[in-house]
């Protein structure tokens, strides 16, 4: 029963990361000409992160995101049952919340999909893995010690916010394979077609930085 309550909210606080954060990139755009929208659509995604960190974090630990959840595995901070738990609920979350954006604006808006940079796979794949790489090392050293529980949703929504503030002009900032899959599922072309870049690259990039983080925190590898 545990793992059905950690796994729902799981499904939860990915369908609202996708609903209200894609939503509002889908709604006001996230051009870098368009200043406001631009830094609009990367609060969106930190201050999404903060209310879902505080109203679900202490059930699941509000992974709801594949590269977080692989850097647990790596970290030995989770168990493989839970980690492909995760993952089924990430991705049937995403999938359910661009279902119901793509409901309200339609997939013209283009529902907050990513994108390739200049149409450049391996630029594309090198800005997530850094992108994510940042992000993730920050949420393994705010997690790391207990005594910070009560700041640990703030600093990763607002280390999810800087990520975006830079990489939104590139790709769209994904960092999150299963908050790219979700819009690019119903946008299809050539969304679709590139999506594997935004699956592949975060989890590279959360790799690297549980690796990383165990050896700066001077810990063997599991």
């Amino acid at each position: 029963m545990n793992s059905i309550r950690k796994y729902l909210a799981e499904f939860i606080g990915t369908l609202v990361l996708v609903l209200f954060a894609c939503g509002t990139a889908a709604v006001v755009g996230c051009s870098a000409e368009n200043g406001t929208g631009y830094l609009l659509t990367a609060l969106a995604f930190g201050l999404v992160i903060v209310a879902m960190a505080y109203s679900i974090g202490n059930v699941s630990g509000c992974h709801i995101n594949p590269a977080v959840s692989i850097a647990m595995l790596v970290s030995g901070k989770m168990s493989w049952k839970d980690f492909i738990g995760y993952l089924v609920a990430q991705f049937a979350g995403a999938i359910a919340g661009a279902a119901l954006l793509m409901a309200f604006v339609g997939k013209e808006s283009g529902l907050g999909a990513n994108g390739l940079y200049k149409d450049n796979i391996w630029l594309s794949l090198l800005i997530e893995v850094i992108l994510t790489f940042v992000f993730v090392l920050a949420i393994l050293g705010v997690t790391s010690k207990e005594s910070n529980g009560s700041v640990a949703g703030i600093v990763i929504g607002l280390s999810l916010t800087l990520v975006h503030i830079l990489g939104i002009s590139f790709t769209g900032t994904s960092v999150n394979p299963a908050r790219s899959f979700g819009p690019a599922l119903f946008v299809g072309g050539d969304a679709l077609a590139n999506v594997w870049v935004f699956l592949v690259a975060p989890l590279v990039g959360g790799v690297l930085a549980a690796l990383v983080y165990k050896f700066l925190a001077g810990k063997k590898a599991e």
